[in-house]
C-alpha cells in the first residue's frame, strides 16, 4: 500500500500551529517568570523598609543594647514577654510579614513568631548584617522559604553593632500573587494563539489559491516540463501576463524574430550593451522591441481574430493571440509564431509549376496541329510557306506561349516560368512581352529565390496592368545576367531583373512605402499592389530575399498616370551559372 502523503499545505499549516504555541508558550514562561522576579524583588524591598523601620526604633535599640551588655541571654519565658517581642510582633501582624527576628550581637533570637524557639541561634547566617551591612535574601528558614532582609541594630548613640533585625515574607504569598497576575498573562497567550492559528488558516488558503491546490513536487514538475516543452518546439511562444508584462518568449520565438538572447546589464554601470535592446521577461509588452503586428493581436478588440501573416527579419510569420483563462481568471495572452518562408515559396514554385502543366496540356493538341502543318507544307513543296510558319512559331516561342519576344530567352527555366507567367496575363488581357535588351547567356542555378522574386514583380505588374486606365495593357521583362567576377566564379552570377508594366504608377505613393509590410494599392494603384488575395507581403518579401544575397529590389521609376506605369528592378547574385566553354568571351 502507497505510504499516506500529508499534503504540503497541511504540514505547513501544523508546522505554523506548532511555532505559533511554542512561540506562545515560551512568551507566557518569560512573562511569568519576570512577573515572579518582579514580586520577590518587590518582597525583598518591602521586607527591607520594614527591617530598617524596626532596627531604627528606640525601644528597640535600647531593648538589644541592655541584652547585649548582660553576661548571656534572659530565658525564652522572660523574652517572650519583653517589649522586644511586642514590637516584633506587632510589626508582622501588621505588616502581613512571615516573620520579624530580632537578635543580639551573637545571633541568639531576642524575638521570634514561635515563642518556644527564643534564645536560639538564627537557621541562616546573619554574619553579614552583624558586620554592618544591609542585605537582601532568599533562604528556607525554619517558617519556610521566603523573601527578606537583614538591616543591623545599632546601640543608642553609637555606630556600635548590638544585634539585627530580619524580615522574611513567605514565597507562597508571592506565589499567590502571581497566580493573581498570571490571569492576564494566560488570557494574553490565549489570544496569541488564537491570532497565530486564524493567520495559519488564512496564509493556508491563500498558499492553496497561489499555486492553484498543487503541492511543490507538481509545480516543480510542471516547470520542468514547461521549460523542456517551450525550448523544444519549433514554433514561437510569447506569454503575456494580464498586467501587460512579458511571462514567457522562448529560444524559437527570439529566432524568429531575429531578437538577441537575454543578458544581464553591466553592474559597473557603463553604456548599455547591444543586448539592452533585447527582449526581457518582466518587461512591459507595450515597450518590447516586437512588430506592431503582434502588440495588435493582444488587444481586447482582438479576442477572436484569425491567423495573420506578417514580415520578420526576412521570414513570413503565420501569428495567432489566444486569451488564456483559468477558471474565468484572466492569465493573459498566448502568441504564437510559425515560420512560414519555405512553405510560401514552395507554394509559388508549385503555382508556376501548375499553371506551365495546364499550359502544356491547353496547348498539346494545337503543337499536334502545328507539326501537322508543318509537314503539310513540306509534303506539298511549299518550302517558302513552312519556312515562314516556323518564323513566327519561333517570335512566340516553341509552345505556343503567349510572350512577345520569346526567342531572346535561351535559359529553359526562364523560358518555362515567363511562357507559364504569360498564360495567366494572357487570360487577364495582359501582353507580356520580353524586353529588347535581354542577354541572360548563363543558366537559373537557384530557381527558388528567381521564382519568389520574378513571380511577385510579374504578378504585381500584372494587376498594376490590369487596374490601369492605358487602353494597350502590357507588361515588359527585361533580364540580364552578369558573369561571376574573375577568382569567385564559386558564387554564381548575378540576374539583373527589370519589370516595367502600363498601369498608372504608384499613385503618388513613396517608392520606398510600397516595399512596407502589408502596403497594397490592390484598389486601382501601380506595380506596387499585392498579387490578387495577397496580403501585401510581396515586394517586402522580395527585398528582404535579395539583400540576404547582397543583391536588391528598388523602383527606378514610380511611372505617372499619364504615361506607362512604375518601373521595378532586381538585381539577385549568386542565382546563374555559365552555360558553357566560352561563354563568357561572348559578347
Amino acid at each position: 500500500m502507497p505510504r499516506f502523503a500529508m499534503r504540503f499545505s497541511t504540514q505547513t499549516l501544523l508546522l505554523q500551529l506548532g511555532v505559533v504555541l511554542l512561540v506562545v508558550l515560551l512568551s507566557g514562561a518569560v512573562h511569568a517568570w519576570l512577573v515572579y522576579q518582579r514580586i520577590g524583588a518587590e518582597a525583598e524591598n518591602q521586607a527591607l523598609t520594614l527591617a530598617r523601620t524596626v532596627a531604627a526604633a528606640p525601644d528597640i535599640r535600647s531593648a538589644v543594647a541592655t541584652i547585649s551588655k548582660e553576661r548571656g541571654t534572659p530565658p525564652a519565658e522572660i523574652l517572650a514577654k519583653g517589649p522586644i517581642m511586642a514590637a516584633a510582633e506587632a510589626a508582622r501582624e501588621r505588616t502581613g510579614a512571615l516573620f520579624v527576628v530580632v537578635t543580639d550581637e551573637t545571633g541568639l533570637r531576642l524575638a521570634h513568631p514561635e515563642p518556644e524557639r527564643l534564645g536560639e541561634p538564627v537557621s541562616t547566617d546573619p554574619g553579614e548584617a552583624l558586620a554592618g551591612k544591609e542585605v537582601t535574601t532568599r533562604n528556607t528558614g525554619t517558617l519556610g522559604p521566603s523573601a527578606g532582609a537583614k538591616v543591623p541594630v545599632y546601640a543608642p548613640g553609637t555606630n556600635t553593632v548590638v544585634g539585627e533585625v530580619s524580615v522574611g515574607y513567605s514565597m507562597e504569598s508571592l506565589g499567590e500573587s502571581l497566580r493573581q497576575d498570571i490571569v492576564p498573562i494566560a488570557l494574553t497567550a490565549a489570544g496569541a494563539l488564537l491570532a497565530g492559528v486564524l493567520a495559519s488558516f488564512l496564509l493556508r488558503s491563500r498558499l492553496q489559491r497561489l499555486t492553484l491546490g498543487m503541492e511543490p513536487e507538481e509545480i516543480s514538475t510542471l516547470v520542468h516540463d514547461q521549460v523542456a516543452v517551450l525550448q523544444g518546439v519549433d514554433d514561437g511562444v510569447i506569454g503575456v501576463s494580464a498586467d501587460g508584462r512579458i511571462t514567457v518568449f522562448n529560444a524559437a520565438a527570439r529566432r524568429l524574430l531575429d531578437i538577441p538572447e537575454e543578458e544581464l546589464p553591466d553592474d559597473g554601470g557603463g553604456p548599455a550593451s547591444p543586448a539592452a535592446a533585447s527582449v526581457r521577461i518582466g518587461q512591459p509588452w507595450a515597450a518590447a522591441v516586437v512588430p506592431e503586428q503582434l502588440k495588435a493581436l493582444t488587444r481586447d478588440a482582438m479576442h477572436d481574430a484569425e491567423a495573420v501573416e506578417i514580415l520578420a527579419a526576412g521570414r513570413v510569420l503565420v501569428v495567432n493571440a489566444r486569451k488564456a483563462l483559468h477558471r474565468k481568471e484572466d492569465l493573459g495572452w498566448v502568441v504564437m509564431l510559425r515560420d512560414r518562408t519555405e512553405l510560401q515559396q514552395l507554394t509559388r514554385q508549385l503555382d508556376a509549376v501548375g499553371t506551365m502543366s495546364t499550359a502544356l496540356r491547353a496547348q498539346r493538341h494545337e503543337f499536334a496541329n502545328q507539326l501537322h502543318t508543318i509537314a503539310g507544307f513540306l509534303s506539298i513543296g511549299h518550302n517558302e510557306q513552312a519556312k515562314e510558319y516556323l518564323a513566327k512559331i519561333s517570335e512566340t516561342g516553341p509552345l505556343t506561349f503567349p510572350v512577345q519576344q520569346a526567342g531572346l530567352l535561351q535559359d529553359p527555366y526562364l523560358q518555362a516560368f515567363i511562357g507559364a507567367k504569360s498564360v495567366g496575363a494572357d487570360e487577364r488581357g495582359v501582353v507580356l512581352r520580353i524586353g529588347p535588351e535581354t542577354l541572360v547567356r548563363g543558366t537559373v542555378s537557384d530557381p527558388q529565390d528567381v521564382t519568389t522574386v520574378l513571380g511577385n514583380l510579374i504578378d504585381n505588374a500584372v494587376n498594376a496592368a490590369v487596374a490601369g486606365s492605358a487602353a494597350e495593357r502590357w507588361v515588359e521583362v527585361e533580364l540580364l545576367d552578369e558573369p561571376p567576377r574573375a577568382g569567385n566564379g564559386a558564387d554564381g552570377g548575378t540576374l539583373h531583373i527589370v519589370v516595367a508594366d502600363s498601369g498608372d504608377g504608384l499613385g503618388g505613393n513613396d517608392p520606398e512605402a510600397v516595399f512596407a509590410e502589408g502596403f497594397t494599392t490592390a484598389a486601382g494603384g501601380g506595380a506596387g499592389s499585392a498579387a490578387a488575395g495577397g496580403h501585401g507581403l510581396g515586394l517586402a518579401l522580395s527585398r528582404k530575399l535579395a539583400r540576404r544575397r547582397g543583391g536588391e529590389v528598388r523602383v527606378l521609376d514610380p511611372g505617372s498616370p499619364v504615361g506607362p506605369g512604375a518601373v521595378f528592378m532586381a538585381s539577385l547574385p549568386g542565382v546563374t551559372s555559365l552555360a558553357g566553354n566560352g561563354t563568357e568571351e561572348e559578347e
